[in-house]
């Protein structure tokens, strides 16, 4: 999967929302720094190119949508994070959330009976 630019990715994360949406629509999501329309199809066709959208025709205008999942390109991003990041390492990341107190003793508790228990709900 090729890496997304910071705008690419903003414009992925409308689209997964909407699921399918012409440029127009997609402008109106963008509520700071709104590109120009013409720079704007030019992102999203370049997403098309990257494999991430696909679109259907309505005579001179398309409507796109995505064809990679938000989680699949989750799983992508999260995995080449901890690699780059974290040495690889998931308890590298975890003590990394722990040391910046970005996650509790509890939320850390309630991940590992998810582990220790994969098949039950929380």
């Amino acid at each position: 999967m090729e890496k997304l630019t910071n705008k690419e990715e903003e414009i992925m994360h409308i689209l997964w929302k909407l699921k399918k949406a012409f440029v127009k629509e997609v402008m109106a999501e963008i509520t700071e720094d709104q590109p120009h329309y013409n720079t704007l199809s030019t992102i999203v066709r370049n997403l098309e190119d990257k494999g991430y959208v696909a679109h259907n025709a309505f005579g001179n205008t398309h409507q796109y949508y995505p064809i990679i999942a938000i989680e699949d390109y989750r799983k992508g991003f999260m995995n080449t994070a901890i690699d780059n990041y974290f040495n690889s390492s998931y308890k590298n990341m975890v003590s990394f959330f722990a040391k910046e107190e970005k996650i509790s003793a509890k939320e850390l508790r309630e991940i590992l009976a998810m582990i220790e228990n994969p098949k039950e709900e929380l």
